[in-house]
């Protein structure tokens, strides 16, 4: 029995392209910015979102870490919606690493407004409050579904963060699902803000690596903090190879994963005791409630396992599925096979 993998878009496979780009890469040294093959990634990527400068880092953990030691300080105070993955699953590095404190918004499908900033932030009181120095987005919201903040939402908080003297950074691990999802152009989410990461390890199946973007000083900044985190790579074409490749091949694709996860979302609200919320499936992941099918969601998961469908559970009564590259609609259509089986 085939396994069909819908634990997460991080399980992407490279594609032969990708692998034969690594053996033919020119190499060098990258802390030195003597990789060439590096330094055409990066010019690709700003070209791409209209920004002045990229940095390649190891992983999008790292490109959120790195991003908050160049805005803040030890002791600043950062908005962040309340489910961010920078503070639901990146082992408080925020404030361990960098002594940021986070300061939550609760969103609606993950998306929070500028007024909801303005009422955040608290008067200027340096002997009780942290200064707020730092608004953090995330685009696509994980724990939302995968749900899209479009440009004018951006906009909006932007606004209002630089009001009040605040940077806006965009955790945009999958911005190329959102995107695709709106038909829009990537530069579009980075006009209104002061910096971005994306992966190219996620959706676009690259084996490894995420962009930093930004202006020239903050990526200066970002290449000084990247080295103290130990995040300075050497000949790092071999990772940036493939990179070129899926910024290049792999976007467009997205779409298919998009129609999968619809198909897979409609198909479960048919099955008694499953529950998703369909205005949340806007691009490639898709949360089910799995209460009314009398087991939890570890219980859940472990019988779609036995069965060869491989998930994550997203809470206790919670799971995800997530669609990418290597899920096929044959795999959909089999995936509904196996649970129409498992839940009778």
């Amino acid at each position: 029995m085939k396994t069909i993998d819908l634990r997460s878009d991080t399980v992407t496979q490279p594609t032969k392209e990708m692998i034969n780009s690594i053996s033919s890469a020119v190499l060098g040294d990258d802390v030195e910015r003597e990789d060439p093959t590096v330094n055409k990634l990066q010019e690709l990527a700003a070209d791409m979102f209209g920004v002045e400068d990229a940095l390649l880092v190891p992983s999008g953990t790292g490109g959120n870490l790195i991003s908050m030691l160049a805005h803040c300080r030890r002791g600043d105070e950062v908005i962040l919606e309340q489910d961010a993955h920078m503070y639901y699953y990146e082992v408080g590095g925020m404030s361990a690493l960098v002594g940021a404190i986070p300061r939550l918004i609760k969103g609606y499908h993950g998306v929070f407004t500028g007024d909801q900033v303005r009422e955040t932030v608290r008067c200027s009181d340096p002997l009780h409050y942290p200064p707020t120095k730092l608004v953090e987005i995330e685009n696509t919201h994980n724990r939302a579904g995968g749900c899209v903040w479009t440009p004018h939402q951006i906009e909006d908080v932007a606004m209002a963060a630089h009001e009040l003297g605040m940077k806006v950074h965009i955790d945009g691990a999958r911005i190329f699902n959102a995107a695709v999802a709106l038909d829009t152009d990537v530069k579009e989410f980075m006009k209104h803000a002061d910096s971005m990461n994306f992966c190219l390890s996620k959706g676009l199946s690259a084996p490894v690596g995420s962009i930093m973007l930004g202006t020239k000083e903050y990526i200066e900044s970002c290449r000084r903090y990247r080295k103290m985190v130990g995040g300075g790579m050497r000949q790092a074409g071999i990772i940036a190879a493939p990179g070129i490749v899926a910024l290049t091949k792999m976007v467009s694709r997205l779409k298919d994963d998009h129609v999968n996860a619809k198909r897979l979302a409609v198909a479960l609200t048919g099955f008694e005791g499953i529950d998703i919320d369909m205005d949340s499936v806007q691009t490639n992941l898709v949360i089910a409630d799995v209460t009314g099918t009398g087991m939890n969601a570890d219980e859940f998961v472990e019988k779609c396992k036995q069965n060869g469908i491989l998930i994550f559970s997203f809470g206790p009564q919670s799971v995800r599925f997530v669609t990418h590259y290597g899920i096929e609609s044959k795999d959909i259509n089999e995936t509904v096979l196996r649970l129409e089986m498992l839940l009778k």
